[in-house]
């Protein structure tokens, strides 16, 4: 079987936006209060940060507990690792994921400005160059015959988008509009010429697409 790259879980409002302009180290959605987009995701059983007893069950929990399935490596841009611009200009800090980061996989972030792997917990992130087709390529080779996941942020989702690479495209939709910030879309129409689109909606409110 192939190995697909799958984006799974994005979270955008319902006017399309995933991600604001100002994201700063404080804020690194850039977003006033973006738990809005991703509380369904929290709410569940399977919400692996869980500490208390209870959670959502049905679709939502579906969702949250198939995010690691058969996923061998995860691509993300430069913005999703750290608030950093141009040269590195900081080593010693390592990302907002901390020492036990979520992937559990080579991660490979996508960035002008290459520096030496670093290794936390499980997870080792890569700091390459290259075109879309190029980073994939590596992050298929590193997963060992599983899927690679594309994690964001919204614009190295539409690069991908844009370069036809990406197989299955999991979108929730949250019952919020943000009026301005950077959309991954102004309709899901719009990618109905690659895509066949089911849209479900969920009793949190998210409507998956």
């Amino acid at each position: 079987m192939d190995q697909l790259l799958r984006v799974m879980n994005f979270n955008v409002s319902r006017d399309g936006i995933g991600a604001g302009e100002q994201q700063s180290l404080e804020s690194p959605f850039g977003l006033p209060h973006p738990e809005r987009l991703f509380a369904w995701a929290g709410a569940t059983a399977s919400w692996p940060m869980r500490t208390d007893p209870g959670g959502s069950r049905g679709l939502d929990d579906y969702f949250t507990r198939d995010f690691a399935r058969n996923i061998g490596a995860e691509i993300m841009g430069r913005n999703k690792f750290g608030p950093q611009r141009g040269p590195w200009r900081d080593h010693d800090w390592r990302g907002w994921w901390g020492d036990e980061p979520p992937f559990h996989t080579p991660v490979f972030v996508m960035t002008h400005h290459e520096r030496p792997s670093i290794t936390l917990s499980d997870t080792t992130f890569h700091f390459v160059g290259g075109d879309p087709a190029m980073v994939l390529e590596r992050a298929r080779e590193a997963a060992r015959g599983k899927d690679v996941r594309l994690g964001g942020g919204v614009t190295t989702v539409r690069q991908f988008l844009d370069a036809g690479l990406v197989d299955t495209l999991h979108v929730a939709v949250a019952p919020v509009e943000l009026g301005s910030g950077i959309r991954l879309w102004d309709s899901p129409d719009e990618l109905l010429d690659r895509f066949h689109l089911e849209v479900v909606p969920s009793a949190s409110g998210v409507v998956h697409h």
